[in-house]
C-alpha cells in the first residue's frame, strides 16, 4: 500500500510550535496550495486548498525558527486521520499531513530566512552529525564530472551497456 503526499505551497500563518508531555517538539503548519483552470464557459477559476501539516522532533523546531507566514515550502509525508471529540461529545475527524521531509524553498533575499531543508533522518541526527541547517546552494559541476569533451576521449565508454 502507498500513502504518500507531496505538496508545494505557502504558509498561511507562522508555524505553531508546542511540546508533547514527553518533551518532543511538534510544529503545526497551515499551507495553501492553489490551482487554476478554465471552466466550460471559458472563465478562469482559481481554487485554493488548505492543508494541515504536523512536523516532529528537531525538524519542528527548525520550521519554527526558519519559517514564517508567506514562506514557500515543499512538504513530503503521509496522510493521517485523527478522531477526537468536541465539547458536545460528538466524534470529529481531522485529516492532516504527517511530514517526513520539509524543504524551505525561499531564496536568500526573498525572505529574512535562508533556504534550507530538513528531513526526519537529519532531524534525528541519523544522516548528519551536524545539528545546524545546511544551506542549499547549487554547486558548480566540475569539468571532469561532465564527461569527455571529444568522442575520441571516450574510449573507456565503449563498454557502456546501452
Amino acid at each position: 500500500m502507498l500513502n504518500k503526499v507531496m505538496i508545494i505551497g505557502r504558509l498561511g500563518r507562522d508555524p505553531e510550535l508546542r511540546y508533547t508531555q514527553s518533551g518532543a517538539p511538534v510544529a503545526n503548519l497551515n499551507i495553501a496550495t492553489d490551482e487554476s483552470y478554465t471552466d466550460r464557459e471559458g472563465n478562469k477559476v482559481e481554487r485554493t486548498e488548505w492543508h494541515r501539516v504536523s512536523v516532529f522532533q528537531r525538524q519542528a523546531e527548525n520550521c519554527a525558527n526558519y519559517l514564517s507566514k508567506g514562506s514557500t515550502v515543499y512538504v513530503e509525508g503521509s496522510l493521517q486521520t485523527r478522531k477526537w471529540q468536541d465539547q458536545q461529545g460528538q466524534d470529529r475527524y481531522s485529516t492532516e499531513i504527517k511530514a517526513i521531509r520539509v524543504q524551505f524553498l525561499d531564496r536568500k533575499g526573498d525572505s529574512p530566512r535562508d533556504s534550507v531543508s530538513f528531513d526526519d533522518d537529519q532531524a534525528a541526527g541519523q544522516k548528519s552529525s551536524s545539528r545546524e541547517p545546511q544551506s542549499r546552494q547549487p554547486q558548480q559541476p566540475r569539468d571532469d564530472a561532465l564527461g569527455p569533451a571529444f568522442p575520441s576521449e571516450a574510449s573507456a565508454m565503449d563498454e557502456v551497456p546501452f
